[in-house]
C-alpha cells in the first residue's frame, strides 16, 4: 500500500512538473501548431504574419471627388460612393464578403455599423486584458501575428484576424496601414492588382462606434486618397 501511494504521488508530481514546463516554455509553440493546423501557416495565409507598417495621419482629402459621390442611406448609416459600385449594408453575423459574392459580380462595397463597445460586449472576458473599447479590439486584432503568440489571448486575436479579414486577393501583396482622418481612426488593409483592387477598412469614430467597409474594385478605379475621402463621408444616422 505504501509503495502504491508513493507511485501515485510520483506520477502526480511528474504530471504537474510536465504541465508547468509546458505552461512556461511550450505553450506558445503548442498554440502556434494548433492554429497552423486548423487555419493555415504564414505561407497559406500571409496576413496572419503581417501587421500595419504604414501610418496615415490627417491626409489631404479630395473635396472635388467627395462632391461627385452619391449618398446611400441605410437604417443605421449613410455612406457615399461612386455610382458604378453596388452598395450593400450587412450585419456582422453574416459572412457578407463570401455569401454575397455570387450576387455582386461587379464592383461592390459592403458596409456595416456596430455601436460603441460592441466587441467588448461580445467578448467581455477581454476586459481583464485591457480591451475596453472597439478601437482597442481592432488594434489588437490588426497587430496579431502567428509568430507573436505567447498565450491564449494572443491566439484568440490571431484566430479572429483570420475570420475577420475578407478576400483581399493575393495576400502576399497586401499592405496594412494605420490611419487617422478627422475624428475617425482605424486601419486599412489594401491590395492593388491588375485584376482589381481590394480595401478592408476598419473605422472607429469619436464616440467609439465601429464601421467596416469592404470594397472590391474590379476596375481599379480607387486609390487610398479616394478611399480615405469615402471614409470621411460615413455618418451614423442613429445620432441624427
Amino acid at each position: 500500500m505504501k509503495k502504491r501511494t508513493l507511485k501515485i504521488i510520483s506520477i502526480t508530481i511528474a504530471l504537474l512538473l510536465g504541465i508547468a514546463f509546458i505552461a512556461k516554455f511550450g505553450l506558445s509553440s503548442l498554440l502556434r501548431v494548433y492554429i497552423e493546423a486548423g487555419m493555415g501557416n504564414c505561407q497559406k495565409i500571409p496576413i496572419l504574419c503581417m501587421a500595419p507598417t504604414e501610418e496615415i495621419i490627417n491626409p489631404v482629402i479630395d473635396k472635388e471627388y467627395a462632391a461627385e459621390l452619391l449618398s446611400y442611406k441605410f437604417p443605421k448609416m449613410t455612406v457615399c460612393m461612386e455610382k458604378c459600385f453596388n452598395v450593400v449594408q450587412e450585419m456582422v453575423k453574416k459572412v457578407y464578403y463570401k455569401k454575397n459574392k455570387r450576387f455582386y459580380k461587379g464592383s461592390v462595397i459592403y458596409v456595416l455599423y456596430q455601436e460603441p463597445n460592441f466587441f467588448v460586449q461580445l467578448f467581455p472576458q477581454l476586459k481583464k486584458y485591457g480591451v475596453t473599447d472597439n478601437y482597442e479590439f481592432i488594434k489588437r486584432l490588426m497587430y496579431a501575428k502567428v509568430t507573436g503568440i505567447a498565450n491564449i489571448n494572443d491566439a484568440f486575436f490571431v484566430i479572429m484576424k483570420g475570420i475577420f479579414t475578407p478576400d483581399l486577393g493575393q495576400q502576399k501583396n497586401v499592405k496594412m496601414a494605420k490611419f487617422a482622418v478627422g475624428e475617425k481612426k482605424g486601419f486599412i488593409n489594401y491590395n492593388f492588382s491588375k485584376s482589381g483592387s481590394y480595401f478592408d477598412c476598419n473605422i472607429v469614430e469619436a464616440d467609439g462606434g465601429f464601421f467596416k467597409l469592404y470594397i472590391k474594385d474590379n476596375d481599379a478605379k480607387l486609390d487610398l486618397t479616394k478611399v480615405l475621402t469615402i471614409i470621411t463621408k460615413i455618418e451614423n444616422t442613429e445620432l441624427n
